[in-house]
């Protein structure tokens, strides 16, 4: 396929309500490149990490494991949920916004940096831009892998919105951090996840915004 015939790919007009392939592939890019800033905060303040990221980094300190190694094994329900309840598209879609994000990761260091930021700051400035970023990776069909995929599942399925079924998730995960981390920076890393879930909760409602 030639320059010319991607574009025509991207740019064929959709279903009404439906995104185009081009309205996907930016959603992708924006959402991700804005989780990949989240993720400069939570580093640059010191916070622990929600989700799936957070609990593999649990389960590795306290069995002296391989990071990466258990992030993979720990996920590897997850896209069977995925596959087998969402689709092979949005499971597509979920690998494809790891691999992107990972990119932006390594480029936004090179570039940016922190010489003063309060970890209060950064977990609200992470909150934010990290549940604006998953809204958009959300509402284009896709996610960033682990309770991501259930939470859209249950809440198209089942009516429970996913800033809960996330918020449940992370409090779970921040309970086991208290006996590896100082207070302070569970209290600090779990006012991120808590905001968030609210930008979630309140904003990915498939009742307002249908288009996928």
């Amino acid at each position: 396929m030639g320059m010319t015939g991607a574009m025509a790919f991207l740019l064929e007009t959709p279903p009404a309500d439906r995104h185009s392939k081009f309205e996907d592939l930016q959603g992708l890019v924006v959402g991700t490149l804005l989780m990949a800033l989240a993720v400069q905060f939570f580093e640059a303040g010191a916070l622990i990490t929600g989700q799936v990221a957070g609990l593999s980094l649990l389960v590795s300190y306290w069995g002296d494991w391989s990071f990466g190694a258990v992030f993979f094994i720990i996920n590897l329900p997850f896209y069977v949920v995925g596959y087998l309840r969402m689709g092979l598209i949005f499971t597509l879609k979920t690998f494809a916004a790891v691999g992107v994000l990972v990119g932006w990761t390594l480029i936004l260091p090179q570039v940016m940096g922190f010489s003063l930021l309060h970890p209060l700051a950064a977990a609200i400035l992470g909150g934010v831009t990290s549940g604006a970023g998953l809204l958009i990776l959300f509402r284009h069909g896709a996610t960033l892998g682990g309770v991501g995929i259930v939470a859209v599942w249950l809440q198209d399925t089942k009516g429970i919105k996913a800033g809960k079924v996330q918020l449940g998730f992370d409090v779970f995960v921040f309970a086991l951090a208290i006996a590896l981390f100082a207070p302070i920076t569970v209290f600090y890393s779990l006012i991120s996840a808590a905001v968030t879930n609210f930008v979630i909760l309140t904003n990915h409602r498939r009742d307002r915004y249908i288009a996928r």
